[in-house]
């Protein structure tokens, strides 16, 4: 039997759910040194909360986040909520001791996300473990052309291009939400799917990007807002009031990076036909690696060094035992899923509490996603001014 890890989770959205699959699936497919309980839930309305928590597998729920803090039998918190909780949740967490997991971007800002980088770096002298949830890096594909650019199988980097494309918000009577709302969620598009496209990109390269020249736009400026958003009983929603969006739709920018590349990158929650498209590719003076996320258990790979006559992307189906994550899994070519990645997130954190193997991506990386995000705002609204991201030399 292994030391339980006893888990308090705070939001009980879309996010809570897939976090919530994840602690109850790590242990039965990896060997893990802590075995992880679902412990406390905690949400805004008691009713719900008690509900998802008997739905998500937790033995008790709360509708304060501060009772996640104060149980003394909670071991980690993990933080499901709008962007503008994470920093007082996750700094009075790890000042009680608790190890903590926050969902993406860490902050709402760079100030924000600095005090919670200190805070961890001064929890990790106590031995307390701090992770930021980027889970696009630990697709197996992903984490295998990582592997391939570490070894230097595509050579010198010199091109990096990365769209997230959704259109959930293409029509213009789209409902209004949480992440319409720069005050909770930060920004828009930006932050919410163009973080992952930042942070994979640095991950991918293991490369900074030091410099920025960014254009953003909000393409509707009001929606309407849900009956149950303001009480409106029965009146229909076509003559619901509208509200006004203080997010970005969408941001393009290009990027320098520390060692030289150039970077392309592009998020959107208004291109219509694309649920979900998060795609990256990768140039070097040796070869090239190519992922998209709607075939996630593929990569594509070139190698400039084959004989001319065989060049060509090859793919590479990132099922077999050898690939990153995958032996835990099925037999060979039968593919993973999205919320495998929550899976192996897990898998890796409650690893690196037991002292196993280093923390990824630490506050410190998530910080340096933020300053991008920073960057890329203000020259945003400079009218594409090169802009030199805080801290680095561009």
């Amino acid at each position: 039997m292994t030391t339980p890890l006893r888990v308090a989770m705070i939001g009980t959205g879309f996010m809570g759910r897939m976090h919530a699959h994840a602690w109850r699936t790590a242990h039965r497919f990896f060997d893990l040194p802590r075995t992880p309980e679902l412990t406390l839930l905690v949400g805004r309305d008691p009713q719900r909360t008690a509900a998802a928590a008997t739905a998500f597998g937790f033995d008790a729920s709360a509708d304060d986040w501060r009772r996640a803090v104060e149980r003394y039998d909670i071991d980690i918190v993990d933080i499901c909520t709008p962007g503008d909780t994470h920093a007082e949740i996750a700094l009075a967490a790890l000042a009680a001791g608790k190890h903590v997991l926050c969902e993406k971007p860490l902050a709402n800002d760079v100030a924000e996300a600095d005090l919670m980088v200190a805070a961890a770096e001064r929890a990790h002298a106590r031995g307390v473990v701090s992770m930021c949830g980027f889970s696009y890096r630990r697709t197996p594909a992903l984490s295998l052309a990582r592997r391939l650019v570490e070894q230097g199988r595509i050579g010198e980097v010199r091109h990096v291009r990365a769209q997230y494309l959704q259109d959930w918000l293409s029509d213009p009577d789209a409902p209004f939400t949480w992440r319409l709302d720069k005050t909770r969620a930060g920004s828009g598009t930006l932050g919410d799917i163009g973080a992952h496209s930042i942070d994979t990109a640095q991950w991918l390269t293991g490369d900074d990007i030091v410099g920025v020249s960014a254009m953003m736009r909000t393409f509707v400026p009001t929606r309407p807002v849900l009956e149950e958003q303001v009480g409106l009983g029965g009146r229909a929603q076509a003559d619901a009031p509208r509200r006004s969006v203080t997010v970005d739709d969408a941001a393009a920018f290009t990027a320098r990076f520390a060692g030289g590349a150039m970077g392309v990158f592009e998020a959107t929650r208004l291109a219509t036909g694309h649920r979900n498209s998060n795609r990256i590719e990768i140039n070097g003076d040796r070869g090239s690696i190519a992922f998209d996320f709607r075939a996630m258990n593929e990569l594509e790979f070139y190698d400039a060094t084959d004989p001319a006559g065989e060049q060509g992307f090859r793919r590479i189906q990132a099922n077999e035992p050898e690939h990153p994550y995958a032996d835990a899994w099925w037999p060979a070519g039968h593919g993973l899923g999205y919320e495998h990645l929550f899976t192996h997130q897990v898998v890796d954190l409650v690893r690196a509490i037991a002292g196993g193997e280093a923390v990824s991506p630490t506050f410190a990386d998530a910080a340096r996603v933020q300053r991008v995000l920073a960057a890329v705002e203000q020259s945003a609204a400079r009218d594409s001014i090169h802009v030199t991201v805080e801290g680095e030399t561009a």
